[in-house]
């Protein structure tokens, strides 16, 4: 990067790889590497990306991905399902195309995850299901989505008393199970965005073998959250704009569940609860210390004793070793939110062979944002490298026979994986719930 870079962003897409070699099987016979796995089936990512004369760097790339007007395009209809979870609580997952469209009982799924206080309503979520989950014959995959919207979000009551973040993976896990019970035959991929992009990285570095995802693509990843943190508050702007932007919204989301929240007696989150609300303003770090690390996964671990301890916990980096399907990250350098990023091919980045990360030079946060045929229009960039990778996985990756999930059982109503109590589900009507918030009075997620 030039001296001004937060002027202009300027510079070629660079991607890192393990030194590890790890062979890849596809349907054409193994690949050698990751490396050579993206080069093959995912060209777009390094194709090079230039932002928009009016959009030229990372902030104002972030800040049109928040303000821009999407409300006109990528329109997606869902069709949502309730799952009671063991622990008492609720996930809302939205399919698309609705379940009125039959689709062939193999068809691919993407699994999506979304951003901080975001859900499947999102410009950045709509913008890929829009054509994934279109005809072919109108250009697009064919597949179907299914978004897992976190607690609490996108209109989802809270019915226990914890939140979601972004070192909790238990959540993922069960919807995933859901989903793969629901189309046993179907082969399933993640996508994820900034926050739901460290909960899917997280998973796969977890689960291994045994992931229910047969590989993933995750977008604008906060990594290290400790060193990101650091970057995020010890600078003026980023402070001042970003970090109480975020912190605002998710204190939002919180302040919107305090009914729910005042019922729960006796419980730890309404403990915490006066603490909460006496907010005023807050960075995302003073929401993290005070409520997710608190409040923002079972116990153990939770609760932590700082908001360092609980990034410590969150960082997705630690993850990449135990990665064991195809992965591609796509982040951008001038990501005024993200400014470490792993790379794999140096000595500091311990990842698995399996491990692709791309690094464009301009892009921000969710942005990528570049000029299209149309005057005075803009169009995302970052759709054509993450379909590609998306179709890449569902059609031409070829996992080993018995990976992709673990035994299950059913118990009082609960589909679980044996062994793991917490990683379990039960569909319920959605009369049997609490109204969720009103999500069009939230604002708009990272």
């Amino acid at each position: 990067m030039f001296p001004f870079s937060w002027l202009y962003s300027t510079g070629s897409t660079t991607l890192h790889c393990s030194p590890e070699i790890t062979d890849i099987p596809t349907k054409a016979g193994p690949v050698n590497g990751i490396a050579e796995f993206t080069k093959k089936y995912c060209p777009a990512v390094l194709t090079g990306f230039k932002p928009s004369w009016w959009l030229p760097n990372g902030h104002s790339q972030t800040a049109y991905c928040v303000m821009g007007d999407f409300s006109q395009v990528d329109k997606v209809e869902y069709d949502r399902k309730y799952l009671r979870l063991p622990d008492g609580g609720t996930l809302g997952v939205d399919f698309t195309p609705p379940f009125s469209k039959e689709l062939d009982a193999s068809t691919p799924i993407i699994v999506v995850e979304h951003g901080l206080t975001g859900g499947s309503y999102e410009s950045y979520v709509r913008h890929i299901l829009a054509t994934a989950c279109a005809p072919k014959e109108e250009g697009g995959l064919g597949y179907r989505a299914a978004v897992i919207n976190f607690r609490g979000c996108a209109g989802v009551p809270l019915t226990s008393p914890r939140l979601y973040s972004a070192a909790c993976t238990d959540d993922l896990a069960c919807g995933a199970l859901f989903v793969s019970k629901m189309f046993p035959k179907a082969k399933l991929v993640g996508i994820g965005f900034s926050l739901g992009a460290n909960v899917i990285t997280k998973y796969l570095g977890e689960e291994g073998v045994n992931s229910r995802l047969a590989g993933a693509c995750v977008l604008a990843c906060p990594w290290n959250l400790v060193e990101n943190s650091k970057s995020l508050e010890g600078r003026w702007f980023n402070r001042e704009v970003y970090s109480k932007a975020m912190g605002t919204n998710l204190l939002r989301l919180y302040t919107s569940h305090v009914p729910s929240i005042e019922k729960m007696e006796g419980s730890h989150m309404l403990s915490i609860n006066p603490r909460i609300l006496e907010l005023k303003s807050p960075r995302l770090i003073d929401v993290d210390e005070v409520m997710v690390s608190q409040s923002g996964g079972a116990s153990p671990p939770w609760p932590f004793a700082s908001a360092l301890e609980y990034y410590k916990h969150a960082s997705s980096d630690h993850a990449l070793p135990g990665i064991k399907v195809p992965f591609l990250a796509i982040s951008a350098e001038d990501d005024p939110i993200v400014q470490v990023i792993p790379r794999p091919d140096e000595p500091s980045t311990e990842a698995s062979g399996w491990v692709a990360v791309a690094i464009t030079p301009g892009g921000g946060h969710l942005g990528w944002f570049e000029d299209s045929e149309q005057r005075g229009k803009v169009r995302r960039w970052i759709k054509q490298p993450a379909l590609q990778w998306l179709r890449a996985i569902a059609e031409e990756f070829v996992r080993e026979p018995g990976q992709g999930g673990r035994p299950t059982e059913l118990v009082d109503g609960f589909t679980r994986e044996i062994g793991r109590e917490n990683i379990g589900y039960k569909e319920i009507d959605a009369e049997e719930l609490p109204k969720g918030p009103d999500v069009k009075g939230l604002a708009k997620g990272l």
